[in-house]
């Protein structure tokens, strides 16, 4: 078993008892319904759907979700422990954050009373899984310059355009799309269209995308060609409201790429702990060796900061307080963090430290894709540059 490397104490906002039941009961369920699969699902490079619906079944699908839409009726804390225990046992590939914490609170935020009742209780139960299509072939941090339109055709809209790099996207069957309804407004001509993929024609799903890490979660390209929509997919309540939407929502968004990245440098200075407190070499183990010593002791320091940080983030951002430059803090200096951190763990693994059998191999794949999505990590820079 596992023991954590660090010992800060719990932030104001983990002292809540049913908090810390929670976070037993999502450990519990990763560890019993997840971890033992984990391998299989890098080598089919999906989740099964199952899984989502056993989750939901578990109340983990949209706990942040009030209750009256079929959410477990929580916050952004239940959320961030759900993130934490999923880094921390291992579960990278499953998309539940994604689900959960960024697709669904668009429709929370912005839908009319019609879409929420329609779309929020089949995200929690699983019936439904979300995602999220903003990238395209030609576009990735520069949202403004997406090539996808959403035409107005009679009452409803038109659809054409390729998004890439979608998280979840042989399993969604909702995926919020970003689309141009006016191509000649720059920023405030965009719109976010809700697409149920088995309702409409002209959908298509392209390759389940071969990556560097991340083997389990599905990520694919999507096509829409004349995908017909009715009026009601269009989020909120004019037209042109999409850029404001993501801009919104994106704080959070990259605050959750942050507490990922703390949580996988937790469990990844655990594994090494535990790794070079056995392995012998040159008649003692490695732990023996103050270079191993002192290469720990300042992971475990960095490693510290970082929680405190992510911690004090998650308070601004349960107040309501968390702003853009502060997340784009947490989203490019943990994830910068956490790749430096585990390539020294992986170090000191030595050559097993290379081989995908052992976890530091795979966080060390899985991690990289942390500082680009989300925004690229120089974008973030920017986008702190800004307030000086």
């Amino acid at each position: 078993m596992l023991q954590s490397p660090l010992d800060t104490p719990p932030s104001a906002w983990r002292q809540d008892e049913e908090i810390a039941l929670f976070s037993d009961a999502v450990g519990q369920f990763f560890e019993k319904e997840c971890q033992p699969h984990v391998q299989d699902w890098r080598k089919e490079g999906v989740v099964p759907r199952e899984i989502w619906t056993k989750a939901g079944e578990m109340g983990l699908l949209c706990a942040s979700m009030p209750e009256e839409y079929g959410g477990a009726g929580g916050d952004f804390r239940h959320e961030a422990v759900i993130i934490e225990q999923q880094q921390w046992k291992g579960i990278d590939g499953f998309g539940i954050t994604l689900h959960n914490a960024i697709v669904a609170p668009y429709i929370q935020h912005y839908g009319s009373e019609e879409q929420k009742q329609k779309w929020l209780p089949k995200l929690a139960t699983g019936e439904l899984v979300c995602a999220i299509a903003m990238t395209e072939p030609g576009t990735g941090s520069d949202l403004q310059n997406i090539k996808t339109t959403a035409t107005k055709d009679g009452n409803g809209y038109v659809i054409n355009g390729q998004k890439t790099f979608i998280t979840n996207g042989q399993t969604a069957d909702l995926i919020l799309v970003c689309a141009k309804t006016d191509p000649d407004k720059g920023a405030k001509g965009i719109s976010i269209m809700v697409v149920e993929t088995e309702e409409v024609e002209g959908f298509e799903r392209g390759r389940n995308l071969e990556k560097v890490g991340q083997h389990a979660a599905d990520t694919s390209e999507l096509f829409f060609n004349d995908v017909k929509v009715p009026a009601m997919s269009l989020l909120g309540e004019e037209e042109g409201q999409g850029f404001i939407q993501l801009m919104q929502q994106l704080p959070q968004e990259r605050h959750i790429i942050g507490l990922q990245g703390v949580g996988m440098i937790e469990r990844a200075i655990a594994e090494t702990v535990a790794y070079v407190k056995q392995r012998k070499a040159f008649g003692g183990t490695i732990f023996d060796f103050q270079n191993t010593q002192f290469e720990l002791a300042e992971c475990k320091t960095e490693a510290t900061v970082a929680k405190v940080f992510a911690d004090h983030c998650t308070e601004q951002l349960l107040k309501g307080e968390l702003d853009a430059a502060t997340a784009s803090m947490s989203k490019y200096w943990i994830s910068d963090l956490q790749c430096k951190i585990i390539d020294r763990c992986l170090q000191l693994h030595g050559g097993w430290g290379y081989m995908d059998e052992y976890p530091i191999a795979q966080m060390y794949a899985d991690a990289r894709v942390q500082r680009i999505y989300g925004g690229a990590n120089e974008v973030m820079k920017m986008l702190i540059a800004r307030t000086l």
